[in-house]
């Protein structure tokens, strides 16, 4: 496989990664970019001793600790108060928890990648996790027909701390539920059984007040091509509980707050 071919096939969970760190498509994909970008100039950038994917997020945190794409006024961020700005929030061990929970790496890849060692990656986690703790407690609507999956949803949540004001099956009730209660953090399904779409009920609250969202898909790669607007939380099926935390934890550190919130455009 040529280097190219290598780099197109890790691209999708690179850009999920990139938006879950910054919160935002066009701040991820830039960093992404500027990435690509080096690897053009300098193919030996590449370091693949624990494998190409590996040594791809590697060049990738090399970039996202040296360049402030940020600061840029040409790419849109989200206008949320700087003290509950994710990228205010400790950078390390924000990365350390992303690496293990949300791609699946192990504590010695996640160390090669950071550039550091076990224990001080064990460090980092279990520091995410203390930070993120007082921030993640709010109301939960899950979108989901399938039965088990949503008793599964339900369930973790609760474990996290979270309160579920209810599991909806189809488009109707995900916005009945959501316009009575204001849920605090939506997971949704994005093909319902029924024909309707997650995406379109989420959608269609967004246009009435702001709400973190966590979309779960059997078909990710169907909304991470880049080539229209994209959810920045993006979770497989099959999912494990680990990566629900992570993912809903850092969607959650991008809230404005759990109540009264703003009308925004809708996204996805």
């Amino acid at each position: 496989m040529s280097r190219s071919q290598l780099v197109a096939e890790h691209l999708p969970l690179l850009r999920r990664y990139a938006r879950a760190l910054t919160g935002n498509q066009a701040s991820g994909d830039a960093y992404v970019a500027a990435m690509l970008e080096a690897l053009l100039q300098d193919a030996s950038l590449l370091d693949e001793r624990y494998g190409p994917r590996a040594g791809l997020f590697k060049l990738f945190t090399q970039i996202w600790n040296s360049v402030s794409l940020n600061d840029n006024p040409d790419v849109a961020t989200l206008a949320l108060p700087p003290e509950r700005r994710l990228s205010n929030i400790t950078p390390l061990p924000r990365q350390a928890f992303l690496l293990l929970s949300l791609e699946g790496f192990s504590e010695e890849e996640v160390a090669f990648i950071l550039n550091t060692d076990i224990a001080e990656t064990r460090r980092l986690t279990d520091l995410a996790g203390r930070e993120m703790a007082a921030e993640i407690a709010t109301d939960v609507l899950i979108i989901e027909d399938e039965t088990f999956i949503a008793m599964d949803l339900e369930s973790l949540v609760k474990n996290l701390g979270h309160n579920v004001i209810g599991v909806a099956r189809t488009h109707a009730d995900a916005v009945a539920l959501a316009k009575n209660k204001k849920p605090g953090l939506i997971l949704a399904d994005i093909q319902l059984a029924d024909g309707s779409s997650g995406l379109d009920a989420v959608n269609e609250l967004l246009r009435v007040f702001e709400v973190p969202v966590v979309f779960i898909t059997a078909y990710p790669e169907r909304f991470l091509t880049g080539e229209r607007p994209e959810p920045a939380f993006l979770i497989s099926k099959p999912f494990q509980p680990a990566m629900v935390s992570a993912v809903a934890s850092q969607a959650l550190f991008f809230q404005r707050n759990s109540r009264n919130r703003a009308p925004r455009a809708a996204t996805g």
